[in-house]
């Protein structure tokens, strides 16, 4: 009797491992997948809209510092801006992976806004910067800060989203990255008529936009999710539907049944940097996004360099980039649809070349600000 109680004992112990790979291998109910999906589209993509406008909003606001009196204060000539420009792209680069490692141990939902609320302080500390060296300082902890975030938000949706999905959710967020433009340079338009306390004009850019950045951040920490496990607004079932279907999607590739039981493994370090389609869309991606940042941060100084004042120049900068916001979003929704991402992308780089031409070529001023357009939708 004894013994066959050890044996019924053994053989539950092996069903419920069976039942338990058998739960994550099952087939989400299609009614019960779109209902998650929706849910983490409106708990979740919204957070990062809003972490991605900020953070170009405040690496960005310092091209519309510049003809807003930052360059005569701060003494910069066109050496010493780009130095400044370039500087916060050293840390940028070299914490992107260790951070996204760092990422999966602290969890995304502290981890991201606790980025956002560095950078906020360090951006804020801009406008009381008083020399060069200072603001080269002040540029060189905004990389650092803001470094593992690009990289971190994309870990981070593919933590709840399944490969097929992924494209479009990334275009919902990125498409924060033109629409910044938009946005600081009308905000940069009221703040730089700002002068108290011995801060005039440019100081005000930077700190009240950290300052933004900072409350963006505190609030986002209560409602960001680490891992759909933690998502608290799902029911117990769709928390399990969620775990089962990117466990589905992994086609095997993680042995872990949830996302935050994975492990870091060196294996995956060399498939990645061994991978041919990894090194040609890294060189691809090189080249596409040196021209995007160049334009982001030059195109307040491009605009007034046509003759306009610093506040017209300002507000001209709207246009192009609302022009470039509303063609992320149709981008990715095309590409989605035809299912390839290639003749978009050529289609979209044909149209900045056209754009940088405009800009190059003729002299007139309207044909050099309809040439941002033709950027800005590019891009």
């Amino acid at each position: 009797m004894a013994q066959t109680t050890e044996v019924e004992e053994k053989g539950l112990t092996h069903l419920k491992e069976t039942d338990s790979s058998e739960v994550e291998s099952t087939p989400v109910d299609p009614a019960l997948d779109r209902t998650i999906t929706r849910k983490f589209d409106l708990h979740i993509i919204p957070w990062l809209f809003g972490l991605w406008l900020l953070a170009f909003i405040d690496r960005s606001n310092i091209g519309n510092a510049r003809i807003d009196g930052l360059a005569e204060d701060l003494k910069l000539d066109g050496d010493k801006f780009n130095i400044a420009l370039t500087i916060f792209y050293v840390p940028y680069i070299c914490i992107d992976v260790p951070s996204n490692w760092f990422l999966k141990y602290v969890g995304a939902g502290y981890y991201l806004p606790g980025l956002m609320l560095a950078w906020g302080l360090v951006g804020m500390c801009i406008g009381f910067v008083k020399s060069y060296e200072g603001l080269l300082a002040a540029r060189f902890f905004l990389g650092l800060c803001e470094g593992g975030l690009l990289g971190g938000m994309v870990l981070y949706l593919s933590m709840f989203y399944r490969r097929h999905e992924m494209i479009f959710r990334l275009g919902l967020f990125y498409c924060a990255a033109p629409l910044s433009g938009a946005f600081g340079g009308l905000l940069a338009t009221g703040l730089a008529e700002i002068r108290h306390g011995g801060y005039n004009r440019w100081p005000w850019i930077f700190i009240v936009e950290g300052i933004i950045t900072i409350a963006f951040g505190m609030l986002t920490i209560w409602f960001l999710p680490h891992t759909p496990s933690h998502s608290t607004f799902l029911s117990p079932e769709e928390q399990s539907a969620a775990v089962s279907r990117m466990r589905l999607d992994a086609h095997g590739s993680s042995k872990s049944s949830k996302v935050d039981n994975e492990t870091f493994s060196w294996h995956w370090v060399r498939m990645a940097l061994l991978n041919v389609n990894t090194v040609l869309l890294s060189l691809n991606f090189f080249a596409i996004i040196t021209p995007i940042y160049s334009f982001s941060l030059f195109l307040p100084t491009i605009i007034s360099n046509l003759g306009y004042s610093s506040v017209k120049a300002q507000l001209f900068t709207v246009p192009p980039n609302m022009a470039g916001f509303f063609a992320v979003i149709l981008g990715t929704f095309v590409s989605d649809k035809i299912k390839a991402r290639g003749p978009v992308m050529i289609f979209c780089c044909s149209l900045a070349i056209i754009g940088y031409i405009m800009l190059l070529v003729p002299t007139r001023p309207l044909v050099h600000y309809g040439g941002t357009f033709f950027v800005a939708a590019g891009k």
